[in-house]
C-alpha cells in the first residue's frame, strides 16, 4: 500500500497567457482560486458533488476500519504463538483456557500472570473474514457513487464552461482578435478545457477520500495509543511540507511550460495555414527549425518539473521510512517495558497513522491536477469575465423607426488596437448621403477599408464619432446596425456548407425563391445551375471549391438577400473576369437604387458613374466631387486616373475608336483579379479544397459516377475509424522513438527496480516486527528490534536517491520524446503533398491540436509510466518469490485474487480506450466549427451571425458530453471493483492462513509475511491499473502520430529523389494534361491542356474564372501531378524531376500573398531558404519592387513586424514584399498570378514596371484578366473549360478576330 503516488503527467499542452497586453501581469497571477473553478455548477451538480464527497468521505474510513480488525487479529495470533511455544513443553497442558503443569498447579509467568490458552483460531478467523467482506461491499458501492457523481457533474460543468467561453470569444470585438492568435484560442478551447475538467472531476473525490483516510487513520491512532501517535505525528509535518511545496512548484513550472509551448504552437499554426507559400519557397526546413527552436524552452521547463518532483518524492519517502524506524522502536518500548500497548494495538496504531500519512502524501498527485487546472482556467476565466468593448450580443441601444441611411464621420481619429503607434485615420470628416452612390479612392494604406470597418462598427473611433442619420452609431443597437449593412469584400469568405446555406447566412428564413432571385441579381444563377448538385453544392472550407469569381458572386448574393439599406463594396468586382464583371457591375448599378452605397475601388473605371467620389490620403479626406469635377481639380484622383488611362491608351490597338476604348477600359479594368484570386486561395492553405474525403486513387483510373463519390466518402471515413479502433500503437514502437534516450531510460529503470523492491523488503521487515513479540526472551526481543530499526534507516537513504534518479531520468526522456515527436510530426506534415492539406481532416486547426495534445500524451506510454510498470513488476516479482519460498499453499490462495486486481485495471484501460477514441472524434467536429468561426470572425461579425455559430458549436458538443457521462459510470464500477478486491482477498487469505496455522502448525509470522508481501504487490498491480487511462490515451495518441508518420507523400520532397541538372533553361511544355482535384473527383479541371513556353519567353493565360489557369501553375510547381498527360521541364518529365530542385527555379507572386508574422526583412529573405540572404540583397530586391522608400518611412524600417499573415500592412504593401521575395530567389521561371490586381493605380503602375523588369531573361507565366498588362507577352493562350482555344501573340490574335479580339474590344464572354 506504500508508494502509490507517482505523479502522472497531465495530458494536453497548452497555449499560455493572453497576449492582450496582459503579459505584464505578475507571474503569481497565473492561476485562479480553486473554488472559482466551480463557478459554473448548478444546484443539481453541487448536490451531486456533495453526495459524491460524502461517499468519498465514508470510503476513506474503510482502511482504518480494516485496521481495527487487523489489530485484534494480530493479538490473537501473538497469543496463539506464545501458547504454542509454552505447550511445546511436555510438562504443560491446557485446561479451561488456562495452562497448567501436568501435576495440576497453575503455570505462572515471571510477572505472576497466568497464560491464556485454547484459542479457537478458525472460529475467530471466520468472524474476521465476515468483517472484511462487509467493509469490501461498502467500498464497492461508495467508490462507484463517488466517481460517477463527480465525473458526471464535471462533464456538465466543463461542457458549460466550453459553451460560455466560446460564446464570450464570439462576442469579443474585432480588435481583441487582432491581439489574440486564432491558433492559440483553438488550443485553449481544446486543451485548457481538458485540464480544467481533470481538476474538477474524479480527482476531487479521490482527494477527499485520501484526506478522509488520513483523518480517520489518525483518530484510530489516538484512540489506540496516543503516545506513539504523537511521536509519528511529530514527523508528519515534514511530509506535509514537502508535498505542499511540491504542488506549488509543479503548478508554476506547468504554467511556464505551457507558455513556452504556446510560442511553438503559434508557429505551427501559422506555417500550416500558409503551407502553399512554404512549399513554393522551399521553406520546409527553415520552418521546421523555427518550430524546433521554440520547443527547446518548453523542454527545459518539463525537465525541471521532473527534477523537482523526484526530489520531493524521494524526500517524502525517506521521511516515511525514518518514521517507521522511530515509531517502531518507540512502540516496542511501550509494549515491552511499560506494557501500555499490546502487539496488536501497536500494529494498529502504527499502520493507522502510517496509512493516514501515506494518503496525505498521495493527495499530491491530485494537487498537481488541481494546480494545472487552475493555471489553465486563468486565461479562460479572464476571457469569460472580460467585457467586450463592442458587444455584438447586446440588446441595448436604439433601433430607429425609419432609416434614411446618411452616414457622417466627425473628426474621426483611429489606431488599430494591435498597432497603437500608427495613426490610420487622422481627424477624418466626411458625409455620405442616401441615394448618392459614393466611392472611396486613394493609394493603399490611406484608410479606405478602415473607414468601412468603422461603419460596420468593428472598431470604435479613438476620437470623434461616426453617425447614422445623425445618431452616434455607438448609441444604436449593434445587431440592428449590422443587419442594415450588406458588404462584399475583395476576399469574400464562404463557410464550409452548401451554396444555398451560404446565401441564407445573409438573412435567416428566406425562401428558395428569394435565394434564386438574389443569385440572378448577382449573376451567379447560371454557373450554379451548371454544377451537378446546383444549390446543394458544398463550397469547401473557406469556399476553396469555388473559383474567385464564383465566390465573389455568391458573397454578393448573400449581401443582396438582406436587402440592405447600406451596401459596402470593398473592391467587390476586383476578382471577376471581364464578362462576369460587366454583368455584376450592372447588377450593382441596379441595386444601388434607394440605398446608401459606398465602393472602395482601385479600378477607377468602375466608379466613373458614381455621383460622389471621395479621395483619401494619409487617413484624411483630401477631395470630394464627381468624376469630372475631380479631374479638373488635378489632385489625387486626377493622378490616379491619368496613370491608369495612359496604361490603356498607349497599348490598345489603333483600330479601336476612343469611345470603344473608353468602354473596354471600364470593362477590363474592373475585371482584373478573378482567377488569381482562385489561385491565391489555393495558395492560402486554410481554404481547404473540399469536404469530400475521396482518396486520390479514384481520380486516376476509376470511372466516377456522381453518386459514387458519396459512397467512397463514407467508406473512406469508416476505414479511417477502423484504423483508429483496430490498433492503438504498440509500445515497442513508442520506445523505439525513445531509443536515443536509452541511458536515461536505463537509469530510470534501475531507480524503479530499487523502488519496487523496497516494498517487498518492507513487508519482510514488517512481519519480523510482529514476530519479535512472540519471542519469550525479552533481551532477544530488544536486540532484534534495534536491528530492524537500523535497516529501516538504511532503506530511507536508498529511497531518497532512487526516487530522484527515477523521476529525473524519466522526465528527461519523456520530455525529449515529446519534443522529438512534435518535431518529427511537424516535419512530416511539411513533407506531405499539397493535396493532403485539402482534406478537411487535415485542416490547420486539427493538425496543430494534434501536435500540441497527442505528442505530449504519448509520454503516458513511456517515461514515468515505464517506471511505474517496472516498479510494479519488480514489486510483484519479489513478493511472489518471498511468498512461495515461505508457504506455497497460502501463496496460491492469495494469488487467486491477483488476477482480479489486475483484471479491474485492464478493464479500465479497455473501456477508456474506447471512450478516448470517441471523445477525440467528437471534439474534432466541435473544433472544426470553432476554428472556422474564429478564422472568419470578420465575415461572421459583418453578417451578425455570431449566435448561429455559437449554437452550431453547442450542438456539436452534445455527443462528447453524453459519452463523457456514460464513461463516468463504467469508470466508477471499475474503480469500485479495484478498490474492494483487496478486502475480499484479505478475508479469504487470513481465513485460510488460520486453517494452516492450526492444521499444519505454520508459524503466524509466515502468514503475515506471505499475505502482506502479496497484498503490497497487489496494490502495485492496482497502481499499474490506476494509470491505465493515461496509458490508453497515450497509445491512441501515438497511433494517430504514427499513422501520419507512416504516410508516404504522393509527391516526394526528398532532396535525393528525382533528376537535377546544371544548365537549367526554363523550357516548359504541357502535353495533353488532364487533372482533377483529389477532393473533387467529379469535376475535371484540365481536359487536355497543350501549351509550351520557350526559355526566356512570357506566356500569358487568359480566360474566364475556373477554366484551369491557376491549376496549370500548380502542376508546374508540382503541388499536384496531372492524372493523365505530362508536364515537361527542359524536356524532362516533371514527375521524375527533383521537387526541391524544380521549386528552387520558380518564383511566384500571387494575388493574395501570404506573409509570415515576422519582420519585413525576414519575409523577403524567405525568398531563398537555401542560403542566408544578405541585407544588401534585401534592400536591392526591395528597390526593384519599389518597396524600399515605403519601408524607410516606418519607425523600425526593415525590422518592422508585419503581423499575423501580414495583417499590419495594406494589400499593396504586402504585394510588393511578395515581389521582393520572388526577386531575391533569382528564379529561372517567374509565375505571376494576377500579381497587380490588389493594387491601387499608383502602386500598380510602379509594380507593373517592376514585374516587367523582373521578367527580363526569365521564362514567365502570367495570369491576368486585365488584358492591358499582357499585350507584350510572347504567347497569349486563351483558355476555356480546361483547354486552350486560341494561341498566339497579341497582334496575331487580334488579326484572327476570334475570342481574344472579342475580349479586348468588347469584354464579351469567352464561349
Amino acid at each position: 500500500m506504500k508508494k502509490a503516488f507517482k505523479l502522472t503527467p497531465i495530458p494536453g499542452v497548452d497555449k499560455g497567457a493572453d497576449q492582450n497586453g496582459d503579459e505584464t501581469k505578475k507571474e503569481n497571477a497565473l492561476t485562479v482560486g480553486y473554488f472559482q473553478l466551480f463557478q459554473f455548477a448548478t444546484r443539481k451538480e453541487i448536490a451531486m458533488m456533495v453526495v459524491g464527497s460524502l461517499c468519498a468521505l465514508v470510503h476513506g474510513a474503510a482502511p482504518p476500519a480494516m485496521l481495527l480488525v487487523y489489530g485484534e487479529m494480530t493479538d490473537m495470533f501473538v497469543n496463539y504463538e506464545l501458547e504454542a511455544q509454552e505447550l511445546k513443553d511436555p510438562n504443560k497442558m491446557c485446561d479451561n483456557n488456562t495452562i497448567y503443569w501436568i501435576n495440576g498447579s497453575v503455570y505462572e509467568m515471571a510477572e505472576n500472570t497466568t497464560v491464556y490458552c485454547g484459542t479457537d483460531i478458525e472460529a475467530q478467523m471466520t468472524m474476521f473474514a465476515y468483517y472484511y467482506v462487509g467493509i469490501g461491499l461498502g467500498v464497492l458501492i461508495l467508490s462507484y457513487l463517488q466517481i460517477t457523481l463527480w465525473v458526471s457533474a464535471a462533464a456538465s460543468q466543463t461542457d458549460r464552461i466550453r459553451k460560455t467561453y466560446f460564446r464570450k470569444v464570439m462576442q469579443m470585438e474585432i480588435g481583441w482578435f487582432d491581439c489574440n492568435s486564432v491558433g492559440e484560442l483553438n488550443t485553449r478551447i481544446s486543451d485548457d478545457m481538458n485540464k480544467i475538467n481533470t481538476s474538477i472531476a474524479d480527482q476531487v473525490s479521490i482527494f477527499i477520500q485520501r484526506l478522509s483516510t488520513f483523518v480517520f487513520g489518525f483518530m484510530v491512532g489516538f484512540t489506540g495509543g496516543w503516545k506513539l501517535t504523537l511521536v509519528v505525528i511529530a514527523v508528519s509535518p515534514l511530509i506535509g511540507l514537502s508535498t505542499g511545496l511540491m504542488a506549488m512548484a509543479v503548478g508554476q513550472l506547468t504554467a511556464k511550460g505551457l507558455k513556452a509551448y504556446a510560442k511553438a504552437g503559434a508557429v505551427a499554426d501559422e506555417v500550416l495555414s500558409s503551407i502553399r507559400t512554404v512549399a513554393a519557397f522551399g521553406g520546409e526546413e527553415k520552418e521546421a527549425e523555427r518550430y524546433d527552436r521554440n520547443l527547446v524552452e518548453a523542454l527545459s521547463w518539463g525537465v525541471r518539473k521532473g527534477m523537482v518532483l523526484g526530489l520531493f518524492q524521494g524526500f517524502t519517502w525517506c521521511i516515511v521510512f525514518l518514521c517507521y524506524a522511530l515509531s517502531f522502536w518507540y512502540g516496542s518500548q511501550l509494549v515491552i517495558e511499560t506494557k501500555e500497548l499490546s502487539p496488536g494495538s501497536l500494529v494498529q496504531v502504527f499502520f493507522a497513522v502510517l496509512i493516514g500519512a501515506i494518503n496525505l502524501g498521495q493527495t499530491s498527485s491530485c494537487l498537481q491536477a488541481f494546480a494545472s487546472g487552475r493555471a489553465a482556467a486563468k486565461t479562460i476565466f479572464d476571457t469569460i469575465e472580460r467585457e467586450p468593448k463592442i458587444d455584438c450580443f447586446s440588446d441595448e441601444g436604439h433601433k430607429l423607426d425609419k432609416v434614411k441611411g446618411d452616414i457622417e464621420f466627425h473628426n474621426v481619429t483611429f489606431f488599430y488596437p494591435s498597432r497603437p503607434e500608427v495613426k490610420i485615420l487622422n481627424n477624418l470628416s466626411m458625409q455620405v448621403k442616401e441615394g448618392e452612390p459614393t466611392a472611396f479612392v486613394g493609394p493603399s494604406g490611406s484608410g479606405k477599408s478602415t473607414a468601412i470597418q468603422l461603419i460596420q462598427r468593428f472598431y470604435d473611433p479613438d476620437e470623434g464619432m461616426v453617425t447614422l442619420d445623425g445618431h452616434d452609431i455607438r448609441t444604436l443597437n449593434i445587431k440592428w446596425v449590422r443587419s442594415l449593412i450588406g458588404i462584399v469584400e475583395q476576399e469574400p469568405v464562404l463557410f464550409a456548407t452548401t451554396i444555398a446555406e451560404n446565401i441564407r447566412f445573409g438573412k435567416p428564413g428566406v425562401t428558395m425563391e428569394d435565394i434564386i432571385q438574389a443569385t440572378k441579381e448577382s449573376n451567379a444563377y447560371n454557373f450554379i445551375m451548371e454544377l451537378p448538385q446546383r444549390f446543394d453544392t458544398l463550397v469547401g472550407e473557406g469556399g476553396g471549391q469555388m473559383s474567385g469569381g464564383q465566390k465573389q458572386r455568391i458573397a454578393l448574393a448573400r449581401a443582396l438577400i438582406r436587402n440592405p439599406k447600406i451596401l459596402l463594396l470593398d473592391m467587390a468586382t476586383s476578382a471577376l473576369d471581364n464578362e462576369s464583371e460587366a454583368v455584376v457591375q450592372e447588377a450593382l448599378d441596379k441595386v444601388r437604387m434607394g440605398r446608401t452605397t459606398i465602393s472602395v475601388a482601385h479600378r477607377l473605371s468602375t466608379i466613373k458613374t458614381v455621383e460622389v467620389i471621395i479621395g483619401f490620403e494619409h487617413g484624411r479626406v483630401v477631395e470630394k466631387g464627381t468624376h469630372s469635377e475631380l479631374l479638373e481639380k488635378k489632385g489625387v484622383y486626377f493622378t490616379l486616373v491619368t496613370l491608369q488611362n495612359q496604361g490603356t491608351s498607349s497599348k490598345t490597338n489603333d483600330e479601336v475608336s476612343p469611345a470603344q476604348r473608353e468602354e473596354v477600359d471600364v470593362k477590363m479594368r474592373s475585371g482584373s483579379c478573378r482567377s488569381n484570386k482562385r489561385n491565391s486561395v489555393r495558395l492560402r492553405s486554410h481554404s481547404t479544397l473540399s469536404s469530400h474525403d475521396v482518396p486520390d486513387a479514384l481520380s486516376g483510373s476509376l470511372r466516377i459516377f456522381p453518386n459514387m463519390e458519396i459512397e467512397t466518402e463514407y467508406r473512406n471515413e469508416d476505414e479511417d475509424d477502423e484504423d483508429e479502433k483496430v490498433e492503438p500503437a504498440p509500445v515497442s514502437r513508442v520506445l523505439k522513438f525513445n531509443q536515443p534516450e536509452w541511458p536515461y531510460l536505463l537509469l530510470g529503470s534501475l531507480g524503479a527496480v530499487v523502488n519496487g523492491s523496497l516494498n517487498s523488503i518492507y513487508s519482510l521487515l514488517f512481519s519480523e516486527i510482529v514476530g519479535t513479540f512472540s519471542i519469550p526472551d525479552l533481551n532477544k526481543q530488544r536486540l532484534q528490534i534495534n536491528g530492524i530499526c537500523v535497516l529501516f534507516c538504511i532503506l530511507a537513504g536508498i529511497c531518497l536517491f532512487s526516487h530522484f534518479i527515477e523521476a529525473y531520468a524519466f522526465s528527461k526522456s519523456g520530455e525529449l520524446l515529446t519534443c522529438r515527436l512534435r518535431k518529427v510530426g511537424f516535419q512530416t506534415m511539411l513533407r506531405q503533398e499539397i493535396g493532403w492539406f485539402d482534406d478537411p481532416r487535415n485542416s490547420p486547426g486539427t493538425l496543430t491540436t494534434r501536435l500540441a495534445t497527442d505528442a505530449s500524451m504519448v509520454q503516458g506510454a513511456t517515461g514515468s509510466q515505464i517506471g511505474m510498470i517496472i516498479n510494479s513488476l519488480t514489486n510483484i516479482g519479489a513478493s511472489l518469490i518471498i511468498a512461495f519460498y515461505f508457504s506455497w499453499k497460502l501463496a496460491l490462495v492469495v494469488i487467486c485474487f491477483l488476477p482480479f486486481i489486475g483484471l479491474s485495471g485492464a478493464l479500465q484501460s479497455k473501456i477508456l480506450t474506447g471512450f478516448a477514441n470517441q471523445d477525440i472524434k467528437a471534439m474534432e467536429a466541435a473544433g472544426q466549427v470553432s476554428s472556422e468561426a474564429l478564422f472568419n470572425i470578420r465575415t461572421i461579425a459583418g453578417l451578425a451571425k455570431e449566435s448561429l455559430f455559437v449554437e452550431s458549436y453547442q450542438q456539436k458538443l452534445e455527443p462528447p458530453f453524453k459519452s463523457a457521462k456514460k464513461s463516468g459510470h463504467i469508470y466508477g464500477l471499475c474503480f469500485g471493483f479495484a478498490e474492494c478486491v483487496t478486502f475480499f482477498a484479505n478475508a479469504a487469505s487470513f481465513r485460510y492462513g488460520g486453517y494452516l496455522v492450526v492444521s499444519e502448525g505454520l508459524s503466524f509470522i509466515i502468514v503475515f509475511r506471505v499475505i502482506s508481501s502479496l497484498v503490497v504487490s497487489a496494490t502495485a498491480l492496482g497502481r499499474g491499473a490506476a494509470y491505465t487511462p493515461d496509458y490508453a490515451k497515450a497509445k491512441i495518441a501515438a497511433a494517430q502520430i504514427f499513422k501520419m508518420l507512416d504516410r508516404v507523400p504522393k509527391i516526394s520532397l526528398s532532396p535525393k529523389n528525382g533528376e537535377k541538372w546544371d544548365n537549367f533553361r526554363g523550357e516548359i511544355d504541357f502535353l495533353d494534361c488532364k487533372f482533377t482535384y483529389p477532393t473533387r473527383p467529379d469535376v475535371q479541371v484540365l481536359k487536355g491542356l497543350v501549351v509550351s513556353v520557350k526559355p526566356g519567353q512570357t506566356l500569358a493565360f487568359v480566360g474566364c474564372s475556373g477554366c484551369g489557369k491557376s491549376t496549370s501553375i500548380q502542376l508546374l510547381e508540382r503541388f499536384y501531378d496531372p492524372d493523365e498527360g505530362q508536364v515537361m521541364i527542359d524536356g524532362r518529365l516533371s514527375h521524375r524531376v527533383n521537387v526541391p530542385f524544380i521549386r528552387a527555379q520558380i518564383g511566384i507572386v500571387s494575388q493574395e500573398p501570404v506573409l509570415f508574422g515576422c519582420s519585413i526583412a525576414e519575409n523577403i529573405q524567405y525568398g531563398d531558404n537555401t542560403r542566408i540572404v544578405s541585407m544588401e540583397e534585401i534592400v536591392e530586391a526591395a528597390r526593384k519592387a519599389f518597396l524600399h522608400d515605403f519601408v524607410m518611412t516606418l519607425p523600425n524600417k526593415y525590422e518592422t513586424q508585419v503581423g499575423l499573415q501580414g495583417s499590419q500592412l495594406s494589400r499593396g504593401q504586402k504585394q510588393r514584399i511578395a515581389i521582393a521575395r520572388a526577386i531575391v530567389r533569382k528564379p529561372k521561371i517567374l509565375l505571376l498570378d494576377e500579381a497587380t490586381s490588389a493594387l491601387d493605380t499608383e502602386s500598380e503602375k510602379i509594380v507593373q514596371s517592376a514585374l516587367d523588369e523582373a521578367r527580363k531573361g526569365r521564362t514567365s507565366i502570367v495570369i491576368a484578366h486585365k488584358l492591358s498588362t499582357i499585350q507584350s507577352a510572347d504567347t497569349i493562350a486563351v483558355m476555356s473549360q480546361g483547354v486552350i482555344i486560341e494561341l498566339g501573340t497579341h497582334d496575331e490574335l487580334m488579326a484572327t478576330r476570334g475570342a481574344y479580339h472579342k475580349l479586348v474590344t468588347t469584354g464579351a464572354p469567352i464561349s
